[in-house]
């Protein structure tokens, strides 16, 4: 239970307070709209007025939200500032564009809510003109401000007009339709599916939040929903009135004809903040992405994975960072996330990108991948960074006992850290606070393992000549073989290397019981944090979660921590 509240405790109490405000203001502004004033309103509309305005408030709060947890240069100066205060606090930063996620699915949940409620409110609105008849409290309301138009209640001042029309010729309707629309192609691009294979659907489509907010903001100006003006209520109390209107305006009715307003539009006052952090966000990157960047080395590994080796003036990096790359070449929109390879003590830093789509595919070939010669340096593409910025592997030196866990191409942020590690050994750093590494690699085909195991093999020999053999324990899995590779393993098996790596710490085979792994490390390591690290996919993060969960003990807490960009 204590792990528990270590690892999802803050997580929980911030989605808790989250769904808190959601429900408050939600209740808050559904009982707002049944009062006096919007008394002759509802008559018109019933619940429905309020069924529309309370998601409404509702979306004004998480579309302040949503931008906030994508201004990368913001959250990096938050977690650089509370990591040193809380870093269980600076781990929630790193699960930004989960919260993302989350905000972004409750604005698809009350738009559609205000959606359906406002075409039940333009069928109240219409029944109310069809229905002409001045015995009738609604055709009487309906009909007010006929002649200034000025101090009308219903927005549809024709029977012979419809919803349609009136959706398509005011600025609450046309906006409407804007930002439900650029919302719908938003949400369906950013489905897993598309955001993998077609990368670049989702990138153009989410640029459609500039019309969503520009929309967001002028929704209101139409000033639609209307209630009764405070002046008004003075002159025409609705409980005394509402059963007399047909004396409205009599002297001796004491009941005026009552007047309405809408009100003035408020959504910019909570877009305002975040659009403004938001802008300068992108100055930030636009500033950086015309430092200059200089390609040192091209490295074409066999697995079709292309290493860039690069320097940019005033660069900074901590071990796992990660940073946006843009190639102008290939694409001046596109920007993508990339960790660095590279250690904090070399004096370049370093990506490995895998070659799996068409953007890739451009770059690879833009750098001479298809080429059989090498590629000078004059006619190697020009590049913009943005970054670099943290992650969840930055806390990596501040646990005794740490667990990586690599999954595929999930192994790059590791190996900064493995580096750094190196490096921090050979020059015999006595800052370091770590003291043993558990380092798992889950690979499904033994080609991916060839432009890391050079690196490996290189740890290997430098610990074992410093006979630090014990401070890195690492343990290679093979998920995936064909028949003919199973037989030249069983070959070469009595080896004194590893047919595969290279390396003397033989490659297994199918996957790692997690449940004696974190056994036998719980049993080695006893009275201490254990620091968990993946990357790699959800369902693999599932499992070591819970094994996190259950094999925390009084004596040992196992703390879980995933990359996610």
């Amino acid at each position: 239970m204590g792990n528990f509240v270590a690892n999802e405790g803050l997580s929980i109490f911030v989605i808790l307070v989250w769904l808190g405000i959601n429900g408050f203001l939600f209740v808050n502004f559904y009982m707002a709209f049944l009062v006096d004033r919007w008394f002759y309103t509802r008559v018109l509309l019933g619940h429905a007025l309020s069924w529309a305005r309370a998601p409404a408030a509702c979306l004004n709060f998480n579309c302040m939200l949503i931008l906030l947890p994508v201004c990368r240069n913001l959250l990096s100066l938050l977690r650089g500032s509370i990591q040193c205060c809380s870093r269980t606090a600076a781990r929630q930063l790193d699960r930004n564009l989960t919260f993302h996620k989350l905000v972004a699915y409750m604005i698809a949940f009350h738009t559609a809510v205000h959606i359906i409620a406002h075409l039940f409110n333009f069928e109240f609105f219409m029944d109310a003109q069809l229905n002409r008849s001045v015995d009738l409290l609604p055709f009487v309301l309906s009909d007010i401000g006929n002649g200034d138009n000025a101090s009308f209640l219903n927005p549809i001042r024709s029977n012979e007009t419809s919803p349609t029309i009136v959706m398509f010729t005011t600025i609450a309707g046309l906006t409407g339709v804007a930002i439900t629309l650029a919302l719908i192609l938003i949400i369906t691009s950013s489905m897993e599916v598309i955001r993998r294979s077609y990368f670049e659907v989702f990138w153009y489509t989410h640029h459609l939040f500039i019309i969503f907010f520009i929309g967001l903001v002028f929704h209101g100006y139409g000033r639609i929903v209307r209630g009764q003006t405070p002046l008004s209520l003075q002159t025409n109390n609705p409980n005394k009135c509402a059963d007399h209107f047909h004396d409205w305006g009599k002297n001796e009715s004491g009941c005026a004809v009552p007047v309405f307003a809408g009100n003035p539009p408020g959504t910019w006052q909570w877009v305002v903040g975040p659009m403004f952090l938001y802008v300068c966000e992108r100055l930030v990157r636009l500033y950086r992405s015309h430092q200059k960047v200089v390609i040192t080395k091209v490295v074409m590994h066999p697995s079709k994975t292309l290493e860039l080796q690069m320097k940019k003036k005033g660069f900074s990096m901590e071990v796992g960072q990660y940073v946006f790359i843009q190639c102008p070449s290939v694409s001046r929109l596109e920007w993508h996330p990339f960790t660095l390879t590279s250690a904090p003590e070399e004096d370049y830093f370093s990506a490995h990108i895998r070659i799996v789509g068409d953007w890739t595919q451009a770059l690879y070939e833009a750098c001479g991948g298809d080429k059989p010669e090498q590629q000078e340096a004059w006619k190697l593409p020009k590049m913009a960074i943005d970054g670099p910025f943290g992650t969840a592997s930055e806390d990596v030196f501040r646990y005794e006992v740490v667990m990586l866990v690599g999954a595929g191409i999930g192994v790059t942020p590791f190996a900064s850290i493995l580096k750094s590690v190196w490096y921090k050994r050979i020059q015999n750093n006595q800052d370091v606070f770590t003291k043993k590494i558990y380092f798992y690699w889950l690979c499904p085909e033994t080609q991916a393992f060839e432009w890391f195991a050079d690196l490996l093999q290189s740890l290997e020999r430098q610990m074992a000549d410093k006979d630090m053999a014990d401070f890195l324990s690492y343990n290679i899995y093979l998920t995936r073989w064909k028949e003919t590779e199973a037989a030249h393993f069983r070959v070469h098996h009595e080896a004194e290397n590893d047919p595969i790596t290279g390396l003397k710490q033989k490659t297994l085979y199918g996957k790692p019981n997690w449940d004696n792994e974190f056994t036998n490390i719980a049993a080695k390591h006893p009275k201490s944090k254990v620091g968990v690290f993946l990357c790699g996919p959800p369902q693999l993060g599932k499992s070591l979660e819970k094994q996190c969960l259950s094999h925390s003990e009084a004596d040992v807490k196992f703390i879980f921590n995933k990359e996610n960009f």
